[in-house]
């Protein structure tokens, strides 16, 4: 017989969507710095480079990429390992990534272990 928390656990699971292989394209941002300067001119997607930095790089905040119609992805996978030293060199471009989309806690997140520059 299953305890409660076992049926909790197992309701979840089958809850979660399961991963689908997509490719995203949009501009590369700290997480935070997006999503501190959404209200300010540039909508936080101008990434000024000395903050948004390191805040990825030393601070090991989360980089994303957002697409031209608002929708954030949390990076993971490769790109982030290391404090995101795959990715550093995105922020502030347009980036195409290709990879495994799930959503966890709420968010929509991309695992992969490259990125190209968009043109």
């Amino acid at each position: 017989m299953l305890s409660s928390f076992a049926k909790f656990i197992g309701a979840l699971n089958a809850a979660l969507p399961a991963p689908s292989t997509q490719t995203v394209t949009g501009k590369v941002v700290s997480i935070s710095y997006y999503g501190q300067n959404q209200g300010r001119r540039g909508g936080g997607l101008d990434q000024r480079l000395g903050e948004a930095r390191a805040s990825v790089k030393w601070e090991g905040m989360p980089a994303a990429i957002v697409t031209s119609d608002g929708k954030c992805y949390q990076i993971i996978g490769g790109l982030a390992a290391d404090n995101n030293a795959r990715i550093i060199d995105f922020l502030g471009l347009s980036a195409t990534i290709t990879g495994e989309v799930s959503e966890i806690h709420g968010m929509m997140v991309i695992s992969a272990d490259s990125a190209t520059k968009a043109a």
